[in-house]
């Protein structure tokens, strides 16, 4: 296997998703979870994507549906997905939509 398909085929880390996802949503407070542990022996982990978490809290969600909220986090990092992210849950909160004003943890 070349490194460049080993490479392509790398779980991301956690930072290299919250770069990602600070990209696309500069003003966000973003937590994340790795949850591939708890799946392992799963099909889609087999290869070695990863499970993760994202509890991501954006004014850029304002007005929008969860599903558009989904897809805008998705977009973000959709080239690593089946293949190093095999499953991404999402929390996708507006500011005023925080449990209790705390800051994001997934």
């Amino acid at each position: 296997m070349t490194e460049h398909l080993r490479e392509h085929l790398r779980r991301p880390t956690l930072d290299e998703i919250r770069e990602r996802l600070a990209g696309a949503f500069p003003d966000a407070d973003i937590a994340l979870r790795d949850d591939s542990a708890l799946h392992a022996g799963h099909a889609g982990a087999a290869g070695g994507a990863g499970h993760f978490h994202v509890r991501i809290v954006s004014s850029r969600f304002d007005g929008l549906r969860t599903v558009l909220r989904h897809r805008l986090v998705y977009d973000a990092v959709h080239d690593w997905m089946p293949q190093r992210i095999h499953a991404l849950a999402i929390e996708a909160l507006t500011p005023t939509e925080r449990p209790d004003g705390s800051s994001a943890e997934a």
